[in-house]
């Protein structure tokens, strides 16, 4: 008897919570990415670690008030596979994320509604103080793209990069 009013409870509640349009908190983290398309990178495409590549390391870090990336500006042929070799060097928490200026912008405003996203993607690394990760891209257009760091405030304190396809 018991069990079928826990059934009835239950299905009240979910009768509310359709009823209402309410659903359950999800973690940000988890629907942070619904509905892009990992498919449609801007800048290329992920590359074949069969295929040869230059490599070329970059370090994230914090200097006088400004948060840096060590190159700020790459050059690239259209074609061309990079390894980036991502340092950390600072003593906070930051990304590499290759999009395009217009992509990165959108990604940024659902940053600053999910400030504790992290990114392990294709053309985005979380990197932690001291530590590396890589990313292998393959560059298949041409253009000017950017790399960013989109944990709120690091943009806005010079966090950000291009790479120049020719």
């Amino acid at each position: 008897m018991l069990r079928k009013y826990q059934v009835l409870a239950a299905m009240a509640v979910l009768g509310a919570v359709t009823h209402l349009g309410v659903l359950p908190s999800v973690a940000p983290s988890a629907i942070a990415h619904e509905g892009e398309d990992d498919d449609d990178f801007a800048a290329g495409e992920p590359g074949d670690a069969k295929r040869p590549f230059r490599v070329l390391e970059v370090t994230m870090s914090e200097k006088d008030g400004a948060m840096i990336y060590s190159p700020a500006e790459i050059d690239v042929k259209r074609g061309e596979q990079i390894k980036f070799i991502i340092h950390n060097g600072g003593a906070l928490k930051h990304e590499f994320h290759l999009a395009s200026v217009a992509q990165n912008a959108s990604h940024r405003v659902e940053m600053q509604k999910n400030p504790e996203m992290e990114h392990d993607d294709p053309n985005a690394q979380t990197v932690e103080p001291g530590k590396q990760k890589e990313i292998l891209w393959r560059f298949t257009k041409s253009g000017e793209f950017e790399f960013a760091c989109l944990i709120p405030g690091h943009y806005e304190a010079g966090m950000h990069g291009k790479v120049l396809v020719k």
